[in-house]
């Protein structure tokens, strides 16, 4: 085992004032516990609307040498948050903490301990909860659901219950920042760049403080586009719907057609032929609203934006 290992810890903030403090003082007394390691803080402020930045920009005269922080010019997302820090960390192990507390930091000694140990060759320890007290039924329910949605259609295997909450090596973390898409789910790179993981379980915890900035439509958009990152099943599906509407339609005017022949019955009138109508335009706009779905993605990858901008970070104080 090498002497004075460095374990950079990232946290991504959006609007996290209440929190921060006591984030802090207990991650550093977690920290203190493991042996023969040195440790940074790498705070991402995400264009956060409240002291958050205040907070952090004290934080970083108070304690120069462990603590560093990136400010963005606006709210970029998580995902633009955790690749910033990705890059900025230096450590040979690195970890991904929520600031609320949410994320145990009594595992980190565990976590760290498990990566030290060669015999089990493990290159990243996640983090899985094995219940969801304290959420809202609806979210739960849709939370479970998606993880058996997206293992149905993915190659990619995403752990039930996964955290963003992990450590890894140093080579982990150069093969996800060798990922550079634009549309990131860090869940699906995470399982995607490979590396063994080992998962520590763990049951839900509360916020200390603050509110969460996460609301259910803005999961659920998450979501959808962790499924469109991992998998094409719903171009197929948009395939298969127009091919079964098409078959649908043969059979229909062939039954209408004999029922005319045979019973003299003509066809009905114009209610029933709005809702043909109908049914195959929704149809149709729905297959549309897949593919332009697919074709928003590439669009936003073509243009090679930056993940974000940063405004302000802790080397401009110095």
């Amino acid at each position: 085992m090498k002497k004075n290992e460095l374990l950079s810890i990232i946290i991504p903030c959006y609007n996290e004032e209440e929190v921060l403090p006591i984030f802090f003082q207990t991650v550093q007394k977690e920290c203190i516990k493991i042996t023969n390691i040195n440790f940074e803080f790498i705070f991402v402020n995400d264009g956060s609307k409240d002291k958050t930045l205040t907070i952090l920009r004290n934080l970083a005269e108070q304690h120069p040498n462990i603590v560093q922080y990136i400010s963005f010019s606006r709210n970029f997302g998580k995902e633009a948050a955790l690749y910033a820090g990705l890059k900025k960390a230096q450590g040979d192990y690195t970890v991904v903490m929520d600031a609320d507390l949410q994320d145990p930091p009594e595992l980190l000694p565990q976590m760290i301990h498990l990566l030290r140990d060669t015999e089990n060759e493990i290159d990243c320890v996640g983090t899985r909860r094995v219940t969801r007290k304290g959420e809202p039924l609806i979210r739960s329910f849709f939370a479970r659901h998606f993880y058996k949605l997206i293992n149905r259609i993915s190659d990619t295997e995403i752990v039930d219950g996964a955290r963003d909450f992990r450590m890894m090596t140093r080579q982990m973390v150069d093969a996800i920042l060798s990922v550079t898409e634009y549309n990131r789910f860090s869940k699906g790179i995470f399982s995607w760049v490979g590396f063994k993981t080992h998962y520590l379980e763990y049951t839900n915890k509360e916020r200390v403080a603050g509110e969460t900035s996460w609301s259910f439509w803005q999961l659920f958009k998450y979501s959808v586009d962790g499924i469109i990152a991992y998998s094409d099943v719903p171009l197929s599906i948009a395939s298969y719907v127009g091919l079964s509407s098409f078959v649908l339609s043969i059979v229909l005017s062939v039954l209408i057609i004999i029922r005319t022949i045979v019973f003299n019955d003509p066809t009905s009138g114009w209610p029933s032929l709005v809702c043909i109508i109908l049914a195959i335009g929704g149809i149709q706009l729905f297959c549309l609203g897949i593919l332009g779905k697919y074709l928003g993605k590439m669009f936003l990858e073509t243009k090679k934006r930056p993940l974000y901008i940063i405004k302000e970070d802790d080397s401009m104080k110095k």
